[in-house]
């Protein structure tokens, strides 16, 4: 039975697509057209506290100390109705306050975080008992990269065709992995064109759509493979190629967007400069202007100084790889 006095938290972390996951195949299962693989990572996180409460008469939803509305609002809503749906119990409502410790919409995978940690806690409330499987199905529902936000290290998302068969699961630890994340914030407010706008924008205008899905699919064989070798190098490489490729199908859609801005490419360009100079280090790019940099341990410093000249230390994190779906005491 439901507890009132029970809230639960959950804590997710957000992770970065090394190859990315662009399109869907079924918008309302969140079903994706190719599978995608990821790196958990430690820095950036949501804290999910959920609570059900019989004297609502509606879900009550405060995202980073404001009342969520509009389509904030309806998302959470949306998941909250399978939990219940999965609960039978069509008329039992949640207090819902999210902090999410990441730039909200500006490329960073908020969603992913955000969206993991909701799934995770409101399971709970709701006294749901679900694995980790079933727990990536859920968060799925809410958007696709939090599937993937379930589990730590290097996570792949199937593909699937259906609820039941599209899912993440870990490939691989990170545990005993050389590799580190430098995030570079070039903008903060929220991206123009959604990332769920973007791939429907993408997947039914870009002429290029279908010899994506093709490299993609040869992109995770390959990043497996040099996973499996601790081959940072092969990694870094298939990552930002795979980010350039995903972006040019939003140059190539009709109407082309771009989420780049001037300094998104400048930033590209510095870490290729760094790499001339021996200082191995690889860009990636989600859907947004801001730049991932993976990079070695050895090499971490000299670029964490590069980039705090050129944009200030405010704007520059490093993260090593984070933990899977976690739940705190409050």
């Amino acid at each position: 039975m439901m507890n009132k006095n029970r809230p639960v938290t959950a804590r997710a972390h957000t992770n970065i697509a090394l190859v990315k996951y662009w399109g869907k195949q079924n918008e309302n299962l969140i079903i994706p057209q190719n599978d995608s693989l990821s790196l958990t990572l430690d820095q950036f996180y949501t804290d999910t506290t959920v609570t059900f409460d019989p004297t609502l008469t509606a879900d009550a939803v405060l995202i980073d100390n404001e009342v969520a509305q509009g389509s904030d609002y309806q998302r959470v809503v949306d998941l909250l109705d399978i939990v219940r749906q999965k609960a039978q119990t069509p008329d039992r409502f949640f207090n819902v306050n999210s902090v999410n410790h990441v730039p909200t919409a500006a490329g960073f995978a908020s969603s992913a975080s955000a969206f993991a940690a909701l799934a995770a806690a409101a399971s709970i409330a709701a006294d749901l008992k679900l694995d980790l499987t079933e727990l990536s199905r859920l968060a799925r529902r809410g958007s696709g990269s939090a599937s993937r936000s379930i589990f730590a290290g290097f996570v792949q998302w199937h593909t699937g065709n259906d609820d039941e068969t599209s899912y993440a699961e870990q490939y691989a630890s990170a545990a005993n992995w050389d590799i580190g994340v430098i995030a570079l914030t070039l903008q903060k407010s929220r991206k123009k064109v959604s990332s769920r706008q973007g791939m429907q924008l993408s997947v039914t205008t870009s002429p290029f759509y279908s010899e994506w899905i093709k490299l993609a699919n040869s992109d995770i064989e390959r990043i497996k493979q040099a996973i499996d070798q601790h081959d940072f190098t092969t990694v870094g490489h298939i990552s930002e190629t795979n980010a350039l490729r995903m972006h040019a199908l939003t140059l190539s859609a009709d109407p082309g967007f771009i989420y780049f801005t001037g300094q998104t490419i400048e930033m590209i360009n510095e870490i290729r400069q760094l790499r001339k100079m021996g200082i191995e280090c690889y860009a990636t790019i989600d859907a947004g202007p801001n730049v991932k940099v993976l990079c070695q341990k050895e090499n971490a410093s000299k670029i964490m100084t590069h980039f705090n000249q050129l944009l200030g230390s405010e704007n520059v994190i490093y993260t090593t790889p984070g933990s899977g779906i976690e739940y705190l005491e409050k």
